[in-house]
């Protein structure tokens, strides 16, 4: 790395965890509440508490818990075992402090940054543009308390950041291998991140094989980027083995959640929905239920006759002749993409003198936007795909100089039209929480989509000599 680059980037990296720092923890400390999801996690420390975590204040320090065994896949375990060991070199007696998960986590943001606007092909002044987008991005209220939270949420919104940082930086000659390495690690840690994070598997793999700088060889061009898809895959592959690949043991939970709180949601042709679906009028009565709700349709003697209706199969047949439906789903997906934060999880741990369910309104910027035109849903947020869609077709139109946006964008617009569908279609409960894997992806984009309007820096012109050729007279000897 060049010595200029090099001290830019150390600025860079210096001033974002500054930055990053003092918002996670002034004037007092910020995260993430608990849904009920965290123990999946907690388990491979050992730390399942006794106590059902609220919902309404952020737990900061988990001890020492019973006992438990979670087949649950996330990168997120990676960030939580190395907050575990780093704790217990600093003297903590829990197994999980998020203070100090989430200072790491600032670490690996403020690394992702700066090596995103490394890979930037712009000129000084509009690469602190360019890392203020960014820095407000990653620490918008709706995003930042996840970076401190038991939940999986912000490994995957660190993992595609970096997954886009190297992707810019593999299309630097000069900064390739490091490009490679970052990839990598985006890689690994975004597409690991949650079962939803698997859709970026044949998007990554795409963008991976199309990335490379301008100039190179022949067969050299493909070296480097099989092997970044050697090791992200072998990674992936030997992660998912371990446990619950694409998170089927909940498979029948998001099916039931998907009916009972989706598609038949009292607010349509009620019994129309559940004869199509196979199942009795008297299934009526769970409308709004979720799967681990006391109430809920399996307690019911007719639920085992029933229980095959429950299905991935009988939904898409459902959604394949109920298109008007599957528009109202998708509408509504849009609208909770739009929401933003989740009205059940609050920010602030319960000693810092904030009612429950407070949350916390440092940096909303984007979702601040994003909740004033939540209620027009899909008629946003189509646009935006539409715009960021045009910028990435007039990036790759300049073909080598700048068709590496074009790469960034589609992966991030790709992304995040699937998983507003699987997660509209295929989840049901939660909407608002598990609709911010589109959220986040399309804000990056937007962001990215006017990075890509900003001037690049000149190409330095081959020197061009307007003299004639010397020619040298040998006067005949006599």
């Amino acid at each position: 790395m060049r010595s200029k680059e090099l001290r830019f980037g150390l600025t860079v990296f210096v001033a974002s965890l500054a930055l990053l720092l003092v918002r996670f923890l002034v004037p007092r400390p910020i995260g993430m509440a608990d849904n009920g999801d965290g123990w999946r996690l907690l388990c491979g420390l050992g730390g399942k508490q006794l106590d059902r975590p609220s919902e309404g204040w952020v737990r900061f320090s988990y001890g020492q818990g019973v006992p438990c065994t979670s087949d649950y896949v996330s990168s997120q375990s990676w960030l939580d075992w190395l907050a575990n060991k780093v704790g217990t070199l600093l003297g903590s007696t829990g197994i999980l402090n998020l203070l100090v998960l989430g200072v790491i986590t600032c670490v690996l943001v403020a690394a992702a940054i700066t090596a995103t606007v490394l890979g930037l092909d712009l000129t000084g002044r509009y690469r602190w543009i360019a890392t203020a987008l960014l820095l407000l991005v990653m620490g918008d209220s709706a995003f930042f308390g996840y970076f401190a939270s038991t939940l999986s949420e912000g490994a995957g919104f660190l993992g595609i950041l970096l997954i886009a940082g190297g992707l810019f930086l593999m299309h630097r000659k000069h900064l390739r291998y490091a490009g490679a390495i970052v990839t990598v690690l985006g890689g690994l840690i975004g597409i690991n991140a949650k079962s939803q994070t698997l859709l970026l598997i044949p998007l990554f793999v795409i963008a991976v094989l199309m990335a490379r700088p301008a100039g190179t060889p022949g067969k050299a061009r493909w070296v480097l980027p099989l092997a970044v898809l050697a090791i992200v895959g072998v990674g992936t592959l030997g992660m998912q083995s371990h446990g619950d690949p694409a998170n089927a043991e909940y498979r029948e939970a998001n099916m039931y959640n998907a009916v009972f709180d989706s598609i038949v949601d009292g607010k349509h042709d009620t019994n129309a929905d559940l004869a199509a679906l196979g199942l009795p009028a008297s299934f009526a009565q769970y409308i709004g239920t979720g799967w681990w709700s006391p109430g809920a349709a399996w307690h019911d003697p007719l639920y085992p006759q029933y229980r095959d209706q429950i299905s991935r199969r009988n939904i898409a047949h459902y959604y394949a002749t109920h298109p008007v439906r599957v528009a109202q789903i998708l509408q509504q997906g849009g609208v909770n993409t739009l929401t933003a934060r989740p009205d059940n999880l609050g920010s602030f741990g319960e000693l810092s003198g904030e009612p429950r369910l407070s949350k916390e309104y440092r940096v909303p910027v984007f979702s601040g936007l994003a909740a004033l035109v939540a209620p027009a849903g899909l008629f946003v947020l189509i646009p935006v795909w539409l715009l960021t869609g045009w910028a990435a077709v007039r990036a790759f139109r300049r073909r080598e100089n700048g068709r590496e946006y074009g790469i960034v964008l589609f992966l991030l617009l790709f992304f995040s039209v699937g998983q507003l569908g699987l997660s509209a279609l295929g989840e049901g409960v939660e909407g608002v929480k598990h609709q911010l894997l589109t959220l986040f992806p399309t804000v990056l984009a937007a962001v990215f989509a006017g990075i890509s309007l900003l001037p690049r820096p000149a190409k330095a012109e081959p020197a061009v000599t307007d003299e004639e050729p010397m020619t040298e007279t040998l006067e005949a000897i006599r």
